[in-house]
């Protein structure tokens, strides 16, 4: 076989066996991937329950690469923290193993059995998930037939003296192995193809133990960087999360490099086969590692959190905290997630009502500019909240999940509205008040006083009722919205009876007194608005028909 028919079939084989992995990670993510993520959240609590599931989970995925992706994405989202996050990354390299195992036990040599089993179970499936379990069969099929190709084409290529040379070239340089290995399983985001590579070569004797256990070495390495790659422009957590990843399989390497040679010897006087030689190295590597590592957890959190230490990330780079995209095929997590934006939303909302009735007191162009700011904040936010709410209702959600995103939609909407009010409304009145050099009378600043406050608490309430949920919290905001309702009216009139003794403050500031008013009128409606769709009352009058979809997918 010629050079380049040889180099066509690896890498075909390399894109099948990239293409079967992705096609069972994408499928098994679709079965079974929200449930994972919701374990994940519980289990990881406790040390060895959470390397447990680390190994569990890249067992079920095949990919450790997929496992790092799915920490950094809720460590990201603030669902687990580092310390939680790291047994779990200590299980994932040891899951990663397995693959290598049975490629050593020659299960490539089933390949094609398994991929006519899944093309039967697709054919004859009629159900969604009866599709999705066929190409999860596939994907193993494609897997361990990609490798069986490589696997093949290498026999020929250890009786060509040019590719033997070049190969015993490599052997000599064991960072020139590392290095190969690492950027390999860096350009094909696969450790385990990395891996298998590996161990075909030594099992067709094209190279010895010790070059192998380097090229091992290189491959954990590389798929570290994978990890830390993906983390970049995401928070602090997951950075550390990725960085923890690279630290472990780097201090590894570099306390087995001295070692490696006996390394050799010692797992040849185990098994003759070359295969289980590298496959056996690999796990009792990653094994020792994880043991080493697992008391030491908590240190090398805090030893993270000391390097990396935490950034205004909000203030300096105006961006979304929670909303991550990787987290939009689980549903019920996204929604967590948008939730915990809109808090962060309705708190800056809440900021920024707190502070514009001061201008009224005493104006401060610093203090304007700041409430400019943060309204600026929260129209970015709100459309970056509804791009992600809209991206997951285009997702397959159970009528409740549905129900549960469009609500966030309105409450977002209603939030915006407040910012839109506070700016442009109360904030241009502050400010023509101080151009025109005119002030409310003590009466009227006493009444606007007033209203602001009483606007304040109902949305303190509402914000309160948004982050616990409490239904007893919407009764009180329906209440408190009515007392707003009659106190305007009162106000209002309040206002006209001034108006008729002739006060010469009460005149001058007639208009911008009354819009200011009505100004936190509208508030409260939007207030009220906002406790309408977290009491789920369908009866509301602000939802009208028009508004309510109905998805294509919901169940």
């Amino acid at each position: 076989m010629s050079w380049y028919h040889s180099g066509l079939s690896m890498i075909g084989g390399v894109g099948l066996l990239l293409y079967g992995m992705s096609v069972l990670k994408d499928n098994l993510q679709k079965v079974a991937g929200k449930k994972i993520r919701e374990i994940l959240i519980i289990v990881s609590k406790r040390k060895t329950f959470g390397m447990l599931l680390g190994i569990f989970i890249t067992l079920f995925f095949q990919s450790s690469t997929a496992t790092m992706f799915l920490l950094v994405g809720l460590t990201s989202a603030g669902i687990i923290a580092l310390q939680e996050a790291l047994p779990v990354i200590l299980g994932a390299n040891i899951g990663s193993t397995v693959t290598a195992q049975l490629i050593a036990f020659k299960v490539t040599e089933l390949s094609l059995p398994i991929i006519f089993i899944g093309a039967f179970v697709l054919l004859f499936s009629k159900t969604t998930k009866g599709k999705q379990i066929a190409f999860i069969i596939l994907g193993f099929g494609l897997l361990f037939l990609g490798l069986k190709i490589m696997s093949d084409t290498m026999g020929p290529l250890k009786t060509d003296p040019s590719f033997s040379h070049l190969l015993l070239s490599i052997s000599k340089y064991p960072f020139l192995c590392i290095f190969i290995a690492a950027l390999f399983t860096f350009l094909v985001a696969s450790s385990a193809a990395t891996i298998g590579i590996i161990i075909l070569l030594a099992m067709q004797n094209m190279i010895t133990l010790e070059p192998a256990i380097y090229m091992l070495l290189g491959a954990n390495m590389g798929t570290a960087f994978l990890a830390v790659l993906s983390s970049l422009g995401s928070t602090r957590e997951a950075q550390r999360v990725a960085t923890a990843h690279l630290l472990f399989n780097v201090t590894g390497a570099l306390l087995m490099l001295p070692f490696v040679k006996y390394v050799a010897i010692l797992m040849s006087s185990i098994t003759k086969n070359p295969g289980f030689q590298v496959a056996n190295t690999n796990s009792i590597f990653i094994l020792v590692m994880a043991i080493l590592c697992m008391p030491f957890t908590n240190q090398c959190s805090r030893v993270l959190k000391l390097a990396l230490p935490d950034k205004n990330e909000f203030k300096n780079d105006i961006k979304p905290r929670y909303l991550d995209e990787t987290l939009l095929d689980s549903p019920e997590i996204a929604l967590g997630m948008a939730n915990r934006e809109a808090m962060q939303i309705s708190d800056l909302v809440a900021e920024m009502l707190k502070t514009t009735n001061n201008l009224f007191e005493a104006y401060n162009q610093d203090k304007a500019d700041e409430i400019t700011e943060k309204e600026d904040h929260v129209d970015l936010l709100c459309i970056a909240t509804n791009k992600y709410l809209t991206q997951l209702l285009r997702q397959q959600l159970s009528r409740d999940e549905f129900n549960n995103a469009m609500g966030l939609v309105n409450i977002v909407r209603e939030y915006e509205f407040i910012g839109d009010v506070l700016s442009i409304n109360i904030l241009t009145k502050a400010e023509s008040l101080n151009k025109r050099n005119l002030d409310f009378s003590d009466s009227g600043k006493n009444e606007i006083q007033t209203m602001h406050d009483k606007v304040l608490d109902l949305m303190n309430i509402v914000n309160t009722s948004l982050a616990t949920n409490n239904p007893k919290l919407i009764e009180r905001a329906n209440k408190v919205y009515d007392d707003i309702v009659d106190l305007e009216f009162r106000l209002r009139m309040s206002h006209i009876a001034r108006m008729q003794k002739g006060t010469r403050n009460t005149e001058d500031t007639s208009f911008i007194h009354l819009d200011v008013i009505n100004s936190y009128l509208r508030i409260s409606e939007h207030l009220s608005n906002i406790a309408c769709i977290l009491s789920e009352e369908v009866s509301c009058t602000w939802y009208d028909e028009a508004q309510i979809l109905t998805p294509p997918s919901a169940v």
